[in-house]
């Protein structure tokens, strides 16, 4: 007998809930996605893509997409300290030669969306609530829609509405820093490498910049302490003048990049111990939603991609009667490497803020993360979902 196809409602329209449908999709499911925002978009700034995911975009049919919209990070990337002297080069690639690029999160946003089919995604849905039976679970929006579906995901981010119906309750916790994000257009900095990673530690501060579209573009994130825990928001205005203060005296490279800035956001930075769990019934969390880490390893969007290509391969096994099981198998393939990552960006963080007695110390954990960063990014999760997937659609 033919498996029935299954419908899976996606609430949350960033870039862990618009791959895990183009995810989904590729793997013969009938997906919807439910974004709050009247349009999808993002705030002007970068995410960094790294070979655990973009092996996953190839997957989906995406790799021409990302080399059209994105920039091929290259060998000659490099850690510095504050005063410009070298500390270590940076690991951009995996064993197999996947590599590394620079998105705009706008262009990563789009690209995802335009390769869903037309209809897809329904925009000024705002999640209010959710209720489930042992055979469907239903989502309620303000706009007084309810939909009914399979399985629900919810991928609606670090302050989600459906993580309370799946998880025992948490708070978002500050890490002490705010980060200054933006983009230099590379032709203000025409002696800059425009196809490398670069980061430079100091005393409680780092700073990093990456190319963006093809090169033609520089992002930049500027990480300094803060006292007082601000909103967590990509929109917030930042000035420039108060960002070029907080790294003077830097190495004069830093001070002459931040010179051609013009315009930046600021946020604050937060994540969440990990969850016991993720999932109940036909409901379960991806991406920031699930599991919102700092950004100290550059993870956040990388591991939601990872989710949503688990997700697919799982869920392309069951039955609907199976449903539930394939959400608990998901969960336990991913709860432990996703609340490892988010440790780890907390003491990554440490590190590239220069809290050491000894900076030689310092200095020999940034050169070893070479080794950490290639096993992070070998990692292939599809090999083991199907595994978790086998006998599914027997239950």
């Amino acid at each position: 007998m033919t498996k029935l196809q299954l419908d899976v409602v996606i609430v949350g329209g960033g870039i862990g809930g618009l791959f895990a449908a183009n995810a989904l999709i590729a793997n013969g499911l009938r997906v919807s996605v439910y974004e709050q925002a009247l349009a999808l978009g993002e705030v002007g700034a970068g995410v960094f893509l790294t070979p655990n995911s973009v092996r996953h975009l190839h997957r989906v049919g995406l790799s021409l997409a990302v080399k059209k919209w994105g920039a091929e990070v290259g060998f000659n990337s490099q850690y510095f300290r504050h005063d410009g002297t070298p500390i270590a080069p940076v690991q951009v690639t995996d064993t197999l030669g996947w590599t590394a690029y620079g998105m705009h999160r706008a262009d990563l946003v789009g690209l995802l969306a335009s390769a869903l089919p037309t209809g897809t995604v329904r925009t000024g849905h705002r999640c209010t609530g959710f209720e489930q039976d042992g055979k469907a679970g239903r989502v309620s929006f303000a706009n007084g829609a309810i939909v009914e579906s399979d399985v629900v995901i919810g991928a609606d981010g670090i302050h989600s509405v459906l993580r309370e119906h799946a998880a025992p309750a948490s708070q978002p916790i500050f890490s002490g820093s705010i980060a200054y994000r933006g983009v230099v257009a590379t032709e203000r900095l025409p002696d800059w490498p425009a196809n490398c990673w670069s980061m430079w530690l100091g005393p409680g501060k780092h700073f990093l910049t990456y190319p963006l579209q093809v090169g033609a573009l520089i992002n930049f994130v500027a990480f300094v302490p803060s006292d007082e825990p601000m909103k967590e928001s990509w929109s917030a205005v930042g000035d420039p003048d108060a960002l070029r203060s907080e790294f003077s005296g830097w190495d004069p490279r830093v001070e002459h990049f931040l010179r051609q800035v013009t315009t930046t956001f600021r946020s604050a930075l937060y994540d969440r111990d990990p969850l016991p769990t993720w999932t109940k019934g036909r409901l379960t969390l991806l991406g920031d939603a699930a599991h919102p880490m700092l950004p100290h390893l550059g993870q956040g969007a990388n591991q939601s991609i990872e989710d949503g290509i688990a997700l697919a391969k799982i869920l392309a096994s069951a039955e609907q009667a199976a449903v539930p099981a394939a959400l608990l198998a998901y969960e336990r393939l991913r709860r432990d490497r996703t609340a490892a990552v988010q440790r780890g960006a907390r003491q990554n963080g440490l590190r590239y803020d220069s809290r050491y007695a000894d900076l030689n110390v310092r200095d020999a954990e940034i050169a070893a993360l070479a080794e950490f960063r290639r096993q992070l990014y070998d990692y292939d999760v599809v090999l083991e979902a199907r595994v978790a997937g086998r006998g599914l659609a027997a239950r």
